[in-house]
């Protein structure tokens, strides 16, 4: 058969085919080989660049290499455009470059990933990447990362041995963080809380090509300091188009912009004067450049990896510093010894020289710790071997520097000399080496790479092989064998060769000669180097370069850790990268001697703080060149003051030693001098180590980290500080003896003359002569010193002692780290002192907050001296705070020196052990602050003030007293007599002085004072007139049975003082004072007494009733007056209670508790001493005092001794409406309906007076005939009812049977007997009969005209208690209530004393000889109540004038009203009272009275509800919305959003206002209220919970922060948020118009009670967004709360099933408890009818222990719903139930990986919650 021929049409068709199999052969192979998706050429299709109209500034470079054309730019697809200068860019990108994304997901809120896709455009360089992946986390709530990667192909990224072993711990969103921008790609990242801009990537493309990565950002500030390493000549960058090459190098640091040994692609940019600032770092290791232009903004060009970002937020530089170091990880702490001053120079030429430097420098007593020796100790420079011709005695040298305490450290390089050594023998170090295959390698992968290096030709370890770190190990543990010395010194590891590349020098391609090469020096990538295509482990050498010396360090830190074992050692690195501060330190580099290289030392030492590296230094009097002898001295002043503080030079160069200039120059003794103050100061230095370590705190600070507020500070970098407290001003120039120097805004002390300066927040002109350098202790400083010698070795035996330098205020902090000096790891291991200092008031506290460190030198505290004391103190005392008693002793004179002029105290010889913790207290002759007034009154003169036997002078303080009494004033002890329970001592007056000049109250002369040690905890010391019966409060205590007779077991000592007289209580564990009254002034009349008192600190919380401002008291001469009124909340108005008690807390972080039992109308007056003034105008002193420790405690022990709060019944809690001006029944009917149909939570309604007939008690409003049968409704579907009664009756009606048989059983206050025995008559709301009111008549007119006589009940009479409860009884008949609220009952009147305004009697009794600054005190006591010398009688029948029992009337009123309620009803009800005083709270609750519908009642109501809780109130609240005046919406609903979480939770407001209920406002707020509402009514079994351990341990209900977290003093301040008991956080928005709060986390785990996640911060002020709907709320992890799904009343909710929210620690612990009862029965509590149980959670596992259990059956409850919070990010798909009976169950949970909320649901299974039960869950791996 013949061969066949094809047709065209097939020839063709088979051609294509086997083009189509070769295309797509080549397709399968790219595939499979993994080649990056590239454009080789950009794009075929003609490209026409869209070129921007923007500022010059905001150019980026298109053309960063040479050959910028207009030919070759418009080749890139750019924008050229020429200018009259050549720094900016002619050619510029244009807007369609970069990228487009494709697709965008979210994994989780805090992770956003996306896939970018490149824009058709001309490429740049070539290999451009088509494709790329994008992925950003928010790690931390501080720190962002996004990285852009090759979706293709793995590219080299830095493996980090740090940064990958940290574990991401996200809270905020990432949206709140990060905006991407899609057509072209881009990035905004933004500041959370205010939304500023601060990196935006959108002002340029992005460019990644295989060796070509650009990426621009705009920054929000020109303020940016970093990059490096190079010489910048100034901290605060130039952004005018400067270019940074990153790329380590061997160079001169000679002030070029070339690059330098390390590799630091990270800056901070400080935004503004707030502080606020962010840190940047690229986590790239390749070659590249940083340009920084005038928009500002920032250029990053990389020729490799990836681009891996990490943004740090701080709200201070510092805490961005911390933040980058917490990333990369934080430096470690350097040996003590290291800290010494150190001598070097390359090439002493013999070991006897270096012998000869030694001695020189010891014979002249010069401070000096280590010495080095360079390479010249070396045989022909080869690594672990030793010149045994002119260094043959170094194996002995260390020897001979141990012998007089010195160290010795050598060098060790990394190149390896592949030549024999002396005498033809074989190199074994490099013969073992390349056994190993230690070497880089050529690019073949096997053939060592050969340079060379000092010893010639060389190798070089690839410290990135686990072979070669080895061999490191090994050589390093051989050499150290033959040649002890104490530490390692690196060098040369950028890594250095002589040579370009090798001795074979380099092949031509990418990696050698890239596309781009940055501008680095010489701009060939291999010069002084290695060939780029060279191999490691760890990759390319191309990759890798920059992480040569980073991978040494780590290689050496095995090496060091293998010899010095358990000692700590030192290495100094010259090459590094981010991390290697975690090893080691670093020198800046081979400097010259010369006046520019001084000066550029400190903007590179404040750089590598920024960078993690703190130990650091300059070599002193430069490296290179003769140095003259005043730029030795100059440097020898600052660089005393290096962290690193070494004195180094070259070969052939004069010695620079300071001995070497002879012993009597300036420059030795300058020198001996400043480093003499070095090893004063380095027990400071030493700390501040230690801070480093442990948070981050950079050691050598820029100015400006401490005064950023101050735009002066942003350039200062010619001075510098030691942490906050020492600042560090240097001579830099030649022939200078003066400084232009910035002072900032302190107090400073010079150091020298311990003199303050005068200037502050300025420059001044500083005169520094030959041997002067400034140097200045920041006002406000505490620094540790100890007595300085020739070596650490020696000083560290020498006493210790404090600069102590006061600020402003007087005050003072600091602390001491302090271990062995020399071992590993003490901080973890707890070996260790740790003392903070403070200085408040004069005390100086040292005390010891972590003991681990057993001094073996029995170091000794000998002196103190302290800056800036006003005055010669008058004595000095110390106090020993020990297990045992403290021990207090006086200073003798002898060791106490004042210098009169520069104000410093100087104390000698004390001899305090380190490791004790001890009180110095200094007593000063009484300063202006230290008066105490003698004349309180208005009007005063130096007559009148001289007539009281006072000392008149004028004070230049505002608000100081000028008339004060004589420093003897007072009391003094005639007698004492001491048992083991107290102690009785009887006081004279000093009849020296007239008397207290207030006529009508004469002195009593002789008093007595007793004492109770009532138990460890409870003290009571009384004084009264031991001759004369007077009034004391009729107020029962509970009292311990028995005294504490053993003295060990009271917290407390008591001591008497002579004279003048005064009691003075000792907290024994820590010797602080908390009351101190032997201070002049105490004077003890008939209608007069006032006593003062120290504070043990300015921190003083309670008294009231009265609004205050903040919660903590400000003591700057302020006065509160307390007197029950009917006065509406209102600034130093005295309100319906009367509370004279307060809580202090110590500067120890102790607390306490006083409470005065007086009950006469008083004041307290405020000092900054600090001290408090009580003043009160009868009665006697009756103080009870209670030691906590804990604030909690206090309020424990002081309900303990007043009477534990009661418990209100369990609907109590619901919400609840009331409105003074209901027009009738059906008013109330109707809001009813409209509250149900908004589907609102909603328990109880009130009727206020209006239901009444004119206002009468017990009398229904016709217009109420209805309400009745409508409560009897309400109340049938669960609702609850309480109507209000006042006390006051009226007498003017012809049948009316509550006065009749008030009269019948004679309940009335009467005059006393002796002036009538009639009614004492008030006006108050009852009417008289038959009238109509015209309320367009002024007030006074109406009163007078149409309201009716009225009585006030006498409630301490028995017969009245037995009245009211008749007539509470005949009117619940009528209509049936749950509650009752009794107001006007303190008591108020219409008419001021009587109807008439004639108060018969005593007219001082109305206005007596002092006046309190009461509201209105000039109409007189009787303003607005009765006449203060009416009559009562009291249950005892023993007759009082109302003068001494006013205050107490509320509190005589409120037991019989709770007795008549439980009476009546048969059940537990609440009463909510307005007037109080101490012990009210056992029987009512309080609301905060007719407040005023305002903005700033919102957090007022806050700080009320706290100090009533300090009162034993805990069901208190404000009237939601206010009372007075019309409520406005935005500001009603964030009251409501607060009021949701008061324990009384009540929206009340008054007549002739607007409705102000929830449903009143429209559909969105009731729908708001709604729910905020639901969220309390799911929480009300733990607020029951709360309320039941109020009742039973006296514990708070609503609690400041600070008595859950009272070691941070953060929360001392806080009253804007508060807490339910220890677990839920409330944050409110409380100003308008704000859609975020400012609130600070505490330090524990808080999950979002909303979203049920972890916020993820602490110790920190957090913007948290709060929209108008919403309001923060908080878990604490570590709590179980129990909770019930909301109903419309608590009837229905309580029925339901009981969850759980388990809100996991940080150990996945929880513990909580819960109460059940019924509710509403009469002393459950008491009967032991109730249920109490306990959860815990640990290791996955909940579990129910029944604690107590007498609950009856129709109240027994099921488990429901239980969440656990923080359950992880692993799933658990089963969850196991095993009940009481054994029997396990099988749950299915919900478990949302996100939110980390693992949900259970045991409804089905019914289990009794009143039973034992555990639950368990289990992940799935």
């Amino acid at each position: 058969m013949g061969r066949r021929r094809f047709s065209g049409l097939e020839m063709a068709l088979m051609v294509m085919f086997a083009l189509m199999s070769v295309a797509a052969i080549t397709l399968i192979v790219l595939f499979v080989t993994g080649e990056p998706g590239v454009i080789e050429d950009g794009t075929t299709e003609e490209f026409v660049p869209q070129c921007p109209t923007i500022p010059v500034a905001e150019r980026v470079d298109c053309f960063p290499d040479a050959g910028a054309s207009k030919l070759q730019c418009e080749k890139r697809g750019c924008c050229w455009s020429p200018l009259d200068e050549r720094n900016a860019p002619w050619c510029f990108f244009s807007t369609n470059h970069g990228y487009t994304v494709e697709s965008v997901e979210h994994p989780n809120p805090y992770a956003m990933t996306a896939q970018l896709k490149r824009m058709a455009s001309p490429s740049l360089f070539g290999a451009d990447i088509h494709e790329l992946s994008f992925h950003a986390e928010m790690q931390s709530n501080n720190r962002l990362r996004f990285k852009i990667y090759d979706a293709q192909k793995k590219r080299f990224e830095v493996p980090h041995e740090h940064i990958s072993s940290l574990t991401t711990d996200p809270s905020s969103p990432i949206g709140n963080t990060l905006e991407m921008t899609h057509k072209p790609f881009g990035l905004v990242v933004r500041r959370k809380e205010n939304k500023k801009i601060l990196f935006d990537t959108t002002m340029a493309p992005l460019v990644f090509a295989d060796q070509y990565l650009q990426i621009s950002a705009r920054l929000p500030s020109h303020n940016i300091y970093g990059l490096g390493e190079h010489v910048h000549q100034q901290y605060l960058h130039n952004t005018n188009w400067k270019t940074w090459p990153i790329f380590t190098r061997d160079a001169f640091p000679n002030g070029g912009t070339h690059n330098l040994y390390g590799h630091y692609p990270f800056f901070l940019c400080l935004e503004d004067e707030s502080g606020k600032s962010f840190g940047v770092f690229l986590m790239n290791s390749n070659a590249m450049d940083v340009t920084l232009q005038p928009a500002p903004a920032v250029t990053y060009r990389t020729i490799g990896g990836v681009l891996d970002f990490y943004i740090l937020f701080g709200d201070t530089p510092e805490q961005v510093v911390q933040e980058f170091l917490e990333l990369v990880g934080r430096p470690v702490i350097p040996p003590y010894w290291s800290l010494g001053f150190q001598l070097s120079r390359w090439d002493y030429g013999s070991l006897s020289e270096v012998k000869t430097t030694v001695e020189r420098n010891r014979a002249v007593s010069l401070p000096y710790d280590i010495q080095f020796t360079d390479i010249d100790y070396m045989e022909d420079k080869k690594d672990f071997t030793y010149d045994k011709v002119k260094f043959s005695e170094l194996p002995q040298f260390a020897d001979y520097l141990h012998a007089k305490g010195q160290r010795y450290i050598l060098i060790l390089d990394p190149a390896i000399a592949i030549s024999k050594r002396v005498g033809n023998l074989p190199y074994e170090s490099y013969d073992r080496g390349t056994e190993k295959k230690a070497w880089i390698t050529e690019s073949d992968g096997k053939t060592p790479l050969v340079g060379e290096v000092w010893p010639g030709d060389t190798v070089f370890p690839d410290y990135t092989s686990q072979n070669c770190i080895d061999w490191w190990v090994d050589e390093y543990v051989r050499f150290s064998n033959e040649i002890k010395h104490d530490a390692l010194w690196i060098d040369m590891n950028e890594v250095a060769s002589f040579k370009k590349g090798s001795n074979k020098g380099c092949a031509d391609n990418n990696l050698n000669y890239p596309p781009y090469t940055p501008k680095i020096l010489d701009e060939v990538m291999y010069s002084k180097t290695l060939c780029m295509d060279a191999k490691q482990a760890w990759g390319n050498h191309y990759d890798v370069h920059s992480l040569y010396g980073y991978s040494m360090v780590l290689a050496t830190e095995k090496a060091l850790q293998s010899v010095f074992r358990g000692n700590r050692t030192l290495m100094l690195t010259r090459s590094s990268f981010p991390g290697v501060g975690k090893y080691s330190g670093h020198w800046l580099g081979d400097n010259g001697a010369n006046w520019n290289d001084i000066k550029w030392a400190i903007p590179g030492m404040l750089e590598f703080g920024l960078f993690g590296i703190p130990y650091i230094g300059a070599d002193i009097c430069g490296f290179f060149d003769d140095t003259t002898e005043e730029l030795c001295r100059r440097w020898m002043q600052v660089g005393a003051f290096y962290p690193f503080s070494r004195n180094h030079n070259a070969q052939g160069y004069k010695p620079q030693d300071p001995a070497a200039f002879g012993p009597d120059s300036t420059l030795l003794k300058s020198s001996i001098h400043y480093l003499r103050i070095r090893y004063t100061l380095l027990p400071y230095l030493y700390t501040l180590f230690y801070k480093a370590h442990t948070t981050g705190d950079t050691v050598v600070r820029p100015v400006m980290h401490e005064f950023y507020s101050d735009s002066a500070s942003w350039k200062v970098d010619q001075q510098f500080l030691w942490g906050k407290y020492l600042l560090i001003t240097p001579v830099l120039h030649p022939g200078m003896d003066t400084v232009l120097a910035y002072i900032p805004d302190a107090v400073w002390y010079d150091y020298d003359t311990m003199q303050q300066v005068a200037d502050r927040g300025t420059f001044v002109t500083m005169h520094l002569p030959a041997d002067k350098l400034g140097l200045h202790i920041r006002g406000g400083a505490i620094l540790p010193t100890q007595r300085p010698d020739v070596t650490t070795t020696y000083s560290r035996r020498h006493p210790m002692g404090l600069i102590v330098a006061l600020d402003d205020n007087g005050q003072a902090a600091g602390e001491l780290f302090w271990d062995d000096g020399d071992s590993r790891e003490t901080v973890k291991t707890g070996n260790y002192i740790h003392y903070k200092f403070s200085v408040v008031n004069g005390v100086l506290a040292m005390q010891v907050i972590h003991n681990g460190y057993n001094n073996p030198d029995n170091l000794m505290f000998e002196n103190i001296t302290v800056l800036g004391v006003p005055q010669r103190p008058i004595s000095v005392s110390v106090t020993h705070i020990s297990s045992a008693l403290p021990s207090n002793s006086t200073v003798p004179t002898s060791n106490i020196q004042y210098d009169t002029a520069k104000k410093v105290m100087f104390l000698k010889n004390l001899s305090l052990a380190l490791g004790g913790t001890y009180l110095v207290e200094w007593e000063l002759v009484a300063g202006e602050k230290q008066r105490f007034d003698c004349h309180p009154e208005e009007e005063g003169d130096e007559a009148k003030c001289k007539a009281r036997g006072c000392m008149w002078e004028p004070s230049t303080i505002e608000h100081a007293p000028w008339c004060f009494y004589p420093m003897d004033h007072g009391y003094a002890v005639t007698a004492v007599e001491n048992v083991t329970s107290g102690m009785t001592v009887d006081i004279t007056r000093n009849l020296k002085y007239r008397s207290s000049g207030r006529p009508g109250s004469p002195d009593i002369d002789k008093l007595r004072v007793k004492i109770w040690y009532h138990s460890s905890d409870l003290l009571q010391f009384k004084i009264w007139d031991p001759s004369t019966e007077r009034y004391e409060v009729p107020v029962p205590l509970s009292l311990p049975p028995t005294p504490e007779t053993d003295e060990s077991k009271r917290l407390y000592k008591v001591e008497v003082t002579n004279n003048p007289f005064g009691i003075q209580v000792i907290r024994k564990s820590t010797g602080t004072k908390i009351w101190d009254s032997s201070v002049p002034g105490f004077t003890f009349s008939d209608m007069f007494i006032q006593v003062s008192t120290r504070l043990s600190s300015e921190y003083v919380y309670g008294f009231g009733e009265t609004e205050h401002p903040t919660y903590k008291h400000n003591l700057n001469y302020h006065t509160w007056g307390m007197f029950a009124k009917d006065q509406p909340p209102g600034y130093k108005m005295n309100c319906y209670g009367v509370h004279p008690f307060y809580m202090g807390l110590e500067t120890t972080a102790d607390a306490h508790g006083v409470l005065l039992l007086n009950s006469n109308a008083m004041d307290v007056s405020f000092q900054p001493t600090p001290a408090l003034t009580y003043r009160t105008v009868g009665g006697i002193l009756d103080f009870f005092m209670v030691l906590g420790p804990t604030p909690e405690m206090v309020v424990e022990e002081y309900t303990a001794l007043i009477g534990r709060p009661v418990l209100p019944a369990y609907w109590s809690l619901g919400f609840q409406l009331c409105r003074y001006g209901y027009a009738n029944d059906k008013e109330i009917a109707d809001l009813y309906k409209d509250m149900r149909a908004a589907g609102i939570p909603y328990d109880v309604q009130y009727g206020d007076i209006d239901y009444m007939e004119r206002q009468l008690d017990f009398v229904l409003n016709p217009k109420f005939s209805g309400l009745p049968a409508l409560v009897d409704e309400m109340r049938g579907e669960g609702m609850r009812f309480i109507f209000i009664l006042d006390p006051a009756i009226s007498g003017n009606e012809t049948s009316y049977p509550a006065f009749e048989r008030g009269i019948a059983s004679n309940v009335f206050i009467k005059w006393p007997q002796h002036l009538g025995d009639g009614i004492v008559w008030g006006k108050v709301w009852p009417d008289y009969p038959n009238v109509t009111v015209d309320e367009s008549l002024d007030w006074d007119t109406q009163v007078e005209l149409y309201r009716s006589y009225a009585a006030f009940p006498d409630f301490f009479r028995k017969t009245t208690a037995e009245w009211w409860q008749m007539e509470i009884k005949d009117f619940y008949d009528k209509i049936k209530f749950d509650g009752i609220w009794i107001d006007m009952n303190e008591p108020a009147s219409f008419v001021h004393g009587t109807v008439g305004e004639k108060c018969l009697g005593n007219p001082l009794l109305e206005n007596p000889p002092y006046m309190p600054p009461l509201e209105s005190k000039h109409r007189g006591l009787n303003h607005k109540t009765l006449c203060m010398n009416s009559e009562q009688i009291l249950s005892d029948g023993k007759k009082v004038r109302h003068y001494d029992v006013h205050n107490i009337y509320g509190w005589s009123h409120t037991k019989p009203t709770y007795n008549a309620l439980l009476s009546v009803t048969g059940k537990r009800g609440i009463v909510v009272t307005r007037s109080t005083y101490p012990s009210s709270g056992k029987w009512a609750g309080h609301w905060l009275g007719d407040n005023y519908s305002s903005w700033d009642q919102l957090y007022k109501s806050i700080i009320g509800m706290m100090e009533f809780s300090l009162f034993g109130i805990s069901y208190t609240g404000a009237d939601i919305c206010g009372f007075f005046n019309a409520a406005e919406y935005e500001m009603c609903l964030r009251w409501m959003q607060l009021g949701s979480f008061y324990p009384y939770s009540r929206n009340h407001n008054g007549k002739g206002n607007e409705r102000q209920d929830p449903v009143a406002w429209g559909p969105e707020f009731s729908n708001a209220s709604r729910d905020v509402l639901n969220i309390r009514y799911s929480l009300l079994p733990y607020l029951y919970t709360l309320m039941y351990e109020a009742h039973v341990k006296g514990s708070t209900v609503v609690r400041p922060l600070l008595h859950e977290f009272v070691n941070d003093k953060a929360t001392w301040d806080i009253y804007k948020q508060f807490l339910w008991g220890p677990a839920l956080l409330i944050t409110p928005a409380l100003d308008p118009g704000v859609r975020s709060v400012n609130g600070y986390v505490p330090d524990a785990r808080w999950y979002d009670f909303h979203t049920a996640k972890d916020v993820g911060v602490r110790r920190i002020m957090l913007s948290m967004p709060t929209p108008l709907e919403h309001i923060n709320l908080h878990i604490r992890g570590g709590y179980i709360l129990p909770w019930q799904k909301p109903e419309n009343t608590t009837f229905y909710s309580r029925k339901n099933p009981l969850g759980l929210i388990v809100a996991l620690d940080d150990t996945g612990a929880a513990s909580g408890s819960f109460f059940w009862d019924d509710g509403e029965g009469i002393d459950t509590v008491e009967k032991k009818e109730y249920l109490l149980t306990s959860f815990t959670a640990a290791s996955n596992t909940l579990t129910c222990e029944v604690i107590h259990n007498q609950l009856l059956l129709g109240d027994r409850l099921i488990l429901g719903e239980v969440k656990v919070w923080g359950a992880g990010r692993v799933r658990i798909p089963e969850v196991t139930l095993t009940v009481a009976t054994g029997t396990a169950h099988t749950l299915k949970p919900n478990h949302n990986l996100d939110t980390q909320e693992l949900i259970i649901d045991a409804t089905p299974l019914s289990v009794p919650v009143d039973e034992i039960f555990t639950i368990t869950w289990k992940t799935s791996i």
